[in-house]
């Protein structure tokens, strides 16, 4: 009895919405923001990517860490990875990055823990936004 108690009660907790609800495809963002700089991709990576994602602070998307399969050591590493699944060129509200980057609070959010400022996510979202050129 008390077996069948513990698994009726796992089985209900495996069934709840938590921590591992996936991202969204699209969230909504404001394209009229003030962006911390000016949205090219080398001020995206020196600015952002490189230091806060990448090695320079912390290893998650590194050579050695390369979370999501992603390295941002170096700018043509971070470019590809991002614009081959990450980025969507002109849509920011439904490029992943951007969602995962604007979802403050969120077990997905990127970076985890330490949130960008508005500003600094304002900066990628108009680069996308841009055409996510190089």
């Amino acid at each position: 009895m008390c077996r069948l108690w513990l698994v009726a009660c796992l089985a209900g907790v495996a069934g709840c919405p938590g921590g591992n609800d996936p991202p969204p495809m699209c969230v909504d963002v404001d394209t009229n923001c003030a962006e911390l700089y000016a949205p090219t991709f080398d001020n995206v990576y020196t600015r952002t990517l490189r230091d806060t994602c990448g090695s320079q602070r912390v290893s998650c998307h590194s050579m050695a860490g390369l979370a999501g399969g992603m390295s941002f050591d170096t700018e043509d590493s971070a470019y590809a990875a991002l614009t081959a699944s990450r980025v969507t060129a002109g849509d920011p509200s439904c490029s992943k990055m951007i969602v995962r980057v604007t979802s403050v609070g969120e077990t997905y959010q990127m970076p985890p823990g330490s949130p960008l400022s508005d500003p600094e996510q304002c900066s990628l979202i108009k680069w996308v936004q841009m055409g996510a050129m190089r």
